[in-house]
């Protein structure tokens, strides 16, 4: 096997190094994938400013895409669309491996097995590497869902696939049948904004944007978004679905408020430590509210948000939301780029 170079993350404080070493033989089940684009993901940025503890060390970049170099044996000969895999395919793939045969697989809940290894969050050791995007190669792991992509859908757009597209589309299957429904989507971050497209395309009668910047939400409504506002009772009216994705602990109570009897909230955003929440059961049993929690997602909601972004990358402009002029060499500057500028994403080269 060659070299890879990659960005080895340590500790918040401590800028990243490049490493170059040497990639592993193939184990069964194993695909090397040559990374060509790589984005910056919130939980990036959170670990690399000391907001959010990681093992390390580790390499970074969970929202990747790339072309299979080399097979291992035994590996997957198709993808999960059932297309047969081959050498120069680009693929996205799924942020998790895990055994299909854990109970909680089994139960629909691949994200949640045990044992689950996640790419962009794994530690560096010598049995382990290359498993995440700020890195010239990555190594599938066995057990890992895949999808190869059309040739229409850019590399910059791609690399959302397998974080905040796969996500969303989580959110839209657990909120049901969004037909002829006014949907809320709380937060008009990178999620939010591809809610709001996922929601428009999916015959909501109406959709609307909750966030406390106007800035973005003018560009929700370029994404599907008919209805913004910075405080939700400004929107006078009720919702049958609401999917949040700020994670604030007033809004996510707020927004129940404004649910029709029998509404769905779908809560995404609060992946961090917080106080309880103060519910009023009353209001929840009175009025047929469901609640659903919502952390990473399965195997079909990445195929789903692959058909997705196939079906409407011309309509969305999503890679007007990329900053995408960095590369490994430059990998500091886009990481401080991003949290003093706080685009979108920041995408990163891969050569």
């Amino acid at each position: 096997m060659s070299n890879s170079i990659y960005a080895r993350f340590e500790v918040s404080g401590k800028k990243l190094e490049l490493i170059e070493d040497e990639i592993p033989e193939l184990m069964e089940g194993e695909i090397l994938v040559k990374n060509t684009f790589t984005t910056l993901c919130r939980s990036d940025l959170y670990t690399y400013s000391g907001l959010r503890k990681e093992k390390s060390p580790t390499i970074l970049g969970h929202e990747i895409t790339g072309y299979i170099v080399a097979f291992g044996p035994n590996s997957p000969k198709f993808d999960y669309r059932g297309e047969k895999l081959k050498i120069g395919h680009r693929i996205t793939w799924a942020i998790f491996a895990s055994n299909p045969d854990d109970p909680n697989s089994k139960r629909g809940y691949p994200q949640k097995a045990k044992n689950i290894f996640k790419y962009g969050h794994e530690q560096i050791t010598e049995e382990s590497n290359f498993h995440g995007g700020l890195s010239q190669f990555t190594i599938i792991r066995k057990n890992t869902p895949l999808v190869i992509l059309k040739d229409m859908v850019s590399d910059h757009v791609a690399a959302l696939i397998n974080c905040s597209v796969s996500t969303m589309a989580a959110a839209i299957r657990l909120a049901g049948d969004l037909r002829n429904k006014h949907v809320l989507i709380s937060g008009a971050g990178m999620l939010g904004i591809v809610g709001s497209a996922m929601a428009s395309t999916s015959g909501a009668a109406t959709v609307s944007t909750l966030d406390i910047n106007n800035e973005r939400l003018n560009i929700s409504k370029s994404f599907g978004s008919k209805y913004t506002a910075t405080n939700i009772i400004d929107f006078n009216k009720k919702f049958d679905i609401v999917i949040e994705t700020s994670g604030v602990p007033e809004v996510m109570t707020s927004s129940l408020q404004q649910l029709e009897i029998g509404g769905i909230a779908v809560w995404l955003g609060a992946v961090f430590p917080q106080a309880d929440l103060k519910i009023n059961a009353e209001f929840i049993v009175r009025n047929l509210i469901t609640i659903k929690g919502l952390h990473n997602y399965n195997d079909f909601d990445l195929v789903s948000a692959v058909d997705f972004i196939e079906r409407n990358h011309s309509l969305f402009d999503f890679e007007k939301l990329i900053v995408g002029k960095f590369n490994l060499q430059s990998v500091n500057e886009a990481f401080d780029y991003a949290i003093d500028q706080n685009p979108y994403r920041v995408g990163i080269v891969i050569a």
